[in-house]
């Protein structure tokens, strides 16, 4: 048995999406059918849309999502039907090298589903970062789908699937901020605000915002942020010092992805402090520094995937924060949106003014 349902899709390189009806199996061993009930768009929808993740065309888009267990598979037993589950894209496996290590947030075998959605002809879909939520009901890995409380607003903590987690993650996990510590976060859309509120939840005492944009800045202030820097009209580096006590802070988190925002992050630490690189740049991109600044400056340089997360210890923790009112994840959320507008969602990622739009079923 099957179900067809109403879904957003990727054809190819640059063109726009599309909604049509997409074919859900029943589920399979270890496998769950998930009826989704909001889904935010994320940039990394678009650098698929764009061809910039690869070009296994045509993609069902969508992946930072939460809604409502609707069956499962067999050997199924973490979710039941009538569960409330974020998704996520790192459902670890729990026996590769770095699961055996005991750090499974670095797990490089992750769970997917083995059935593939189609097209109503039979066209395999790819869905994006193993998930596809841009549709009425998706099949995932039941290992993708993490229980959290269910009287949480799922536009809300949706968001912890993907750009939210990501940002809180490089701060606290990736970044190990801790409390009395100065931290700069370059770029404040919903990654880098998402590591503003992970320092304030740390115990940052002094949390720096950098953008180009008064309105983010804005925004990044209502996270948590103490200070913001317009990066139009400062030199970041020198600003950040002067914030800093002449030093530099502690750890500086990058949520641009580009090689100029990260080399002012790399001289905008203290000595011994921590560089978290968290925006995620192009295949082209290189970056050249003196080595010697590099061993010099000490400290660490690190990438963060994920914000490192393990769903399972993350996401219900955050979630009782949110209901908590200790971690204002409504204030992500710029706007919800109908699956018809999904490119009209992605337009205003580039005029600017929307933090997260979400599309609520």
């Amino acid at each position: 048995m099957s179900q067809r349902v109403q879904g957003v899709i990727a054809r190819g390189k640059g063109a726009p999406v599309e909604l049509t009806t997409i074919v859900v199996p029943d589920p399979g061993p270890g496998e769950a059918v998930v009826a989704i009930q909001a889904c935010g768009v994320c940039h990394t929808d678009l650098h698929y849309r764009e061809g910039g993740i690869n070009d296994d065309f045509p993609f069902l888009l969508g992946h930072e999502a939460a809604g409502v267990v609707e069956s499962v598979g067999a050997g199924v037993t973490d979710v039941e039907p009538g569960d409330f589950v974020v998704l996520n894209w790192r459902a670890v496996c729990g026996t590769c090298r770095a699961c055996r290590k005991g750090k499974p947030w670095y797990c490089f075998a992750t769970h997917n589903a083995t059935q593939k959605m189609t097209l109503e002809d039979g066209t395999e879909l790819s869905p994006a970062l193993g998930i596809g939520a841009f549709v009425e009901k998706t099949l995932v890995h039941a290992g993708q789908c993490t229980k959290v409380d269910p009287r949480a607003r799922a536009a809300a903590v949706g968001l912890l699937g993907c750009g939210v987690m990501a940002g809180i993650g490089a701060a606290i996990n990736t970044g190990g901020v801790t409390r009395g510590d100065s931290v700069a976060v370059i770029g404040c859309g919903g990654v880098g605000d998402g590591a503003v509120a992970g320092a304030a939840l740390a115990g940052a005492t002094t949390i720096i915002a950098i953008d180009t944009d008064d309105q983010k800045l804005e925004w990044a202030r209502g996270f948590g942020a103490t200070h913001t820097i317009n990066a139009r009209g400062a030199d970041v580096v020198e600003a950040v010092k002067e914030l800093t006590g002449g030093f530099g802070a502690d750890v500086v988190i990058e949520a641009v992805g580009r090689p100029e925002t990260y080399e002012q992050a790399f001289y905008a630490r203290d000595l011994a402090g921590t560089v978290v690189l968290v925006g995620v740049p192009t295949p082209d991109m290189k970056i050249e520094l003196p080595l010697l600044e590099i061993f010099g400056r000490g400290g660490a340089l690190k990438s963060s995937w994920y914000g490192d997360c393990l769903p399972t210890r993350d996401f219900p923790m955050l979630t009782d924060l949110y209901l908590q009112g200790r971690l204002d994840l409504d204030a992500f959320v710029t706007e919800e949106i109908a699956l018809g507008q999904v490119e009209e969602a992605f337009g205003k990622m580039h005029t600017g003014g929307v933090l997260r739009s979400v599309v609520v079923f």
